[in-house]
């Protein structure tokens, strides 16, 4: 009879140490496709960054951060970030009362045109776009600072979108 219990507890443990493994492979298994999976997303992932990265360089290339020629003309004059101090120049005439002195377009929505995004190309150029809230365009600017840190801007070419 002993010998009976003994061999229903030893069946009972093989059957229960395959149920075990089974179990473990099947459970190994579906861990191991989630990896897979996971890394072929790190994949695609990683190859969407270096993308971006690239095109963030390209996006870049017109721009006097990464212009060291341009930066050049402002090396004796101490300014730490010469686009900045352009740009809050340029968002400056938008102080005064109405339309921004360098928008040739009148505010059609009941709003003065103002400007809004700037980016500053280089030593002498810029791009900034400009808005009412209702209607928009861009505005191409040429610029110079003056030795007394004063900028004076040009008007070269605008646009405006029509609405449709």
């Amino acid at each position: 009879m002993r010998r009976n219990i003994f061999m229903y507890l030893f069946f009972f443990a093989v059957l229960y140490i395959v149920y075990q493994y089974v179990s473990a492979k099947k459970y190994f298994e579906v861990e191991n496709v989630k990896i897979e999976n996971l890394k072929e997303e790190n994949s695609k992932l990683e190859d969407s960054i270096k993308n971006l990265s690239l095109d963030k360089l390209d996006l870049q290339y017109f721009s006097l951060e990464n212009n060291d020629d341009a930066l050049a003309y402002y090396d004796d004059l101490k300014l730490e970030r010469p686009s900045r101090y352009i740009a809050d120049k340029l968002l400056e005439t938008n102080e005064q009362k109405g339309n921004n002195p360098l928008v040739p377009y009148d505010g059609m929505s009941g709003a003065p045109m103002k400007i809004n995004k700037i980016k500053v190309l280089n030593h002498k150029w810029i791009i900034a776009d400009f808005s009412d809230g209702k209607y928009w365009g861009e505005l191409f600017i040429k610029y110079e600072l003056k030795e007394d840190m004063g900028v004076d801007f040009a008007l070269l070419d605008h646009l405006l979108y029509t609405r449709s």
